[in-house]
């Protein structure tokens, strides 16, 4: 009789694909799990917001669970799941020694979604005004993250640049880590001549979850260092800011006479990126592939980002024109952007070809699979070279095991 495929996802929070990238990532994710006939369940301890995928609807079991709180032993031992993905390092903290514990043959993922040690590192940079991020890299969520991906038998790692911090800077081995970027649908040639052309598009747009530090200090230097600049040669044009997550910090912002708009969630990001001429993303740190410059190469509209920005998508300094660290190359790139048809055109064709020759999914599903099926076949083997992993697992499970069941009973003891 054949055996069902169980998948059992831990969110860090429920997915959210209108509202940022790491929403698109994990239905991604969920999707290449349906496609190769896992029962899916998925479940978080986060209390879910209006902007949440009706799961259920996907025929996904949706289960809450509690932190530190033994309930969650009894749930997975009658799941019985023969893969457990963790979303994010923070949840495989939690639960991981559980996991271990109760269902020691099930196969343990991490999705980094982006590497959040080199985010800390870099915003620590901007806040510091520093040259180079080396002083910062070592901090204390580098070590728990680190020690998160030793104690998985595998971590999806999101981006060829943080692959390549993890092997050479911290001499992981390439047997605890998969690349797979965002897995994309190629973009037939009938929906691409089908977009809004140069003529029919106005205004520039900037776009992401305000509730993320890498695009609110974004928003505030577009504000402070970039839009006025650019307003100055095109006194036309406007600049409509879209995010999840809109507050009064974020509305202080809006300026109608200088035409900064704030506008608030989008409820479908390609639709408002198809009427945009330029998206700009001016982002200073931040990690990982950023959906943004994704949703706008697919609604063929061309970018200027930064360094940061463009990192594990742009890997030449052949298109510099994109990207630009300096405010008044960035004003520059902008301004030639928006009033040059032949540019612009150029620059959405390089948008296409990028997709394709470097993010098709095809090739990352295949290796993921490939992957899956030889760590299912061997996993004794595989975890046994992973000594560093075994250690912490075994240290991991005695000291957060006893924090975990000591909170349990101060909050039982609180209740009586």
């Amino acid at each position: 009789m054949h055996q069902l495929k169980k998948l059992l996802i831990i969110g860090f929070v429920w997915p959210e694909p209108n509202s940022s990238a790491a929403g698109q990532r994990m239905m991604q994710l969920i999707s290449f799990f349906k496609n190769h006939d896992y029962q899916i369940t998925f479940a978080s301890a986060c209390s879910k917001t209006d902007n949440a995928t009706d799961l259920m609807a996907m025929a996904i079991d949706s289960v809450h669970i509690q932190l530190n709180h033994s309930s969650f032993d009894t749930f997975i031992l009658d799941l019985q799941p023969q893969i457990v993905l963790f979303d994010r390092f923070m949840t495989e903290e939690q639960f991981g020694w559980r996991v271990s514990q109760q269902c020691p043959q099930a196969l343990k993922i991490l999705d980094t979604e982006d590497l959040h040690f080199l985010r800390r590192a870099r915003q620590d940079g901007v806040k510091h005004a520093s040259e180079s991020i080396e002083q910062h890299l070592i901090n204390d969520t580098t070590k728990r993250e680190i020690a998160s991906i030793y104690r998985c038998d595998l971590s999806l790692i999101i981006s060829k640049a943080e692959m390549r911090l993890l092997m050479n800077t911290f001499k992981l081995d390439p047997s605890l880590l998969l690349y797979v970027p965002f897995l994309l649908d190629p973009i037939p040639q009938d929906v691409k001549m089908a977009l809004p052309g140069f003529t029919s598009r106005e205004h520039f747009i900037s776009i992401g979850n305000f509730l993320h530090e890498p695009n609110y200090d974004a928003l505030l230097y577009l504000k402070q260092s970039i839009w006025k600049a650019i307003r100055k040669q095109l006194p036309t044009a406007e600049l409509h800011n879209y995010g999840a997550y809109r507050s009064q910090k974020i509305d202080q912002l809006h300026n109608e006479k200088e035409g900064f708009l704030i506008k608030g969630f989008a409820e479908n990001a390609r639709e408002v990126m198809q009427g945009a001429k330029v998206l700009l993303a001016p982002l200073r740190f931040g990690a990982g592939l950023k959906g943004k410059l994704f949703d706008a190469m697919q609604s063929g509209t061309p970018f200027v980002s930064t360094t940061i920005g463009t990192e594990g998508i742009i890997e030449t300094d052949d298109d510099t024109m994109v990207v630009c660290d300096d405010p008044e190359k960035f004003v520059a790139s902008a301004v030639a952007l928006y009033k040059d048809h032949t540019l612009w055109s150029a620059q959405q064709d390089f948008g296409f070809e990028l997709l394709e020759s470097d993010f098709s999914k095809d090739d990352y599903i295949t290796k993921l699979t490939e992957r899956l099926q030889c760590l299912m076949a061997g996993l004794e083997t595989h975890r046994r070279q992973n000594f560093i992993g075994q250690m912490l697992q075994h240290h991991t499970m005695q000291s957060t095991k006893y924090m975990s069941r000591w909170i349990e009973a101060k909050r039982s003891q609180n209740k009586a």
